[in-house]
């Protein structure tokens, strides 16, 4: 049996408390779906990768994959392969500092799978 996805990282939330969490914090939960861009024009960091939330048609951006580890994924997604990943809520905690309030799974799809969410 092949497997569906394949896990590519995990990492926490970056920057949460510099963006849009807050707004829909209480939309957030364990397994919400979100999606992964590119961010060219950031200041920062030359591989920002956004992590973004959309609720109602609306994005919000709740944050970033952290630095040391968004090189890759990176370059996949300028590459236009940003089909090819699913990003989830692995766990929420509202008590504990902001870095460290949401963590993130993000997985490689199978080749027949990108079409997901």
């Amino acid at each position: 049996m092949k497997a569906h996805q394949k896990h590519f990282l995990s990492c926490h939330l970056a920057s949460r408390q510099y963006n849009d969490a807050d707004l829909v914090w209480d939309y957030l939960r364990v397994g919400t779906p979100l999606r992964l861009e590119r961010d060219m024009n950031n200041p920062y960091d030359p591989n920002a990768v956004q992590v973004i939330f959309n609720k109602d048609g609306e994005d919000y951006l709740l944050g970033y994959i952290p630095r040391a580890k968004n090189s890759d994924l990176a370059a996949f997604l300028e590459m236009g392969w940003d089909n090819l990943f699913r990003c989830v809520i692995a766990s929420i905690t509202s008590d504990t500092h902001p870095e460290n309030q949401i963590h993130l799974t993000i997985s490689i799809l199978r080749n027949t799978d990108t079409t997901q969410p």
